[in-house]
């Protein structure tokens, strides 16, 4: 139905209201089939083992070595906040003259300690203070949650942040004699600590 506004020069087209209560319905049911479906698949996937989740990087990218290595040269550590996405304040320190090798990663501030309580870099005793207590702790974070740290061949700086996954190792002992064979399975956890 085509309708004349009150200056009787532009047409109005009125919507008939079943149509719109049609189309919003359609959408409601559509919207609650996708998400019902997802759920199940999710539920599914992750009931037979298929399915992780997965939430950001294993491994964090700090930059290139040359120039990270300088600035902690003339600077102290680096402090990097929140690099995977929980509470995971993270130092980057480098140790010697070589910016290939000496790089160590270790946690913000002590183990159990709330986030506010993170280490401050003391360059003149070059050490670090808990901001909490007042203690010291040493420039390589001796005593701290420590991460696996490597350069990769573009000369950046790799910080691998799941260093606590256990590895798990199997060492095969040589028989002490032709009839015995041993084989011993050591679990080893926080890697690089």
């Amino acid at each position: 139905m085509v309708v004349r506004d009150h200056v009787g020069t532009m047409p109005v087209r009125k919507t008939n209201p079943r149509t719109v209560i049609v189309a919003v319905g359609t959408f409601a049911i559509g919207a609650i089939l996708v998400v019902g479906l997802f759920v199940f698949a999710v539920g599914r996937a992750s009931e037979s083992g298929r399915f992780e989740v997965k939430l950001g990087s294993d491994t964090f990218d700090a930059g290139s070595s040359q120039l990270r290595a300088e600035s902690i040269a003339a600077d102290g550590p680096f402090l990097f906040s929140d690099v995977a996405g929980g509470q995971r304040d993270i130092f980057l320190q480098h140790e010697g003259d070589d910016p290939k090798a000496g790089w160590l990663a270790f946690d913000a501030r002590k183990p159990g300690e709330p986030r506010d309580c993170q280490l401050v870099w003391e360059k003149g005793d070059n050490r670090f203070r808990d901001s909490c207590d007042g203690t010291f702790v040493a420039a390589n974070g001796e005593g701290l949650p420590r991460y696996p740290v490597e350069v990769n061949d573009q000369g950046n700086v790799i910080v691998n942040l799941n260093a606590d996954k256990p590895k798990i190792t199997t060492t095969t002992v040589p028989p002490a004699t032709d009839e015995i064979s041993t084989t011993s399975t050591i679990k080893i956890t926080g890697a690089g600590r």
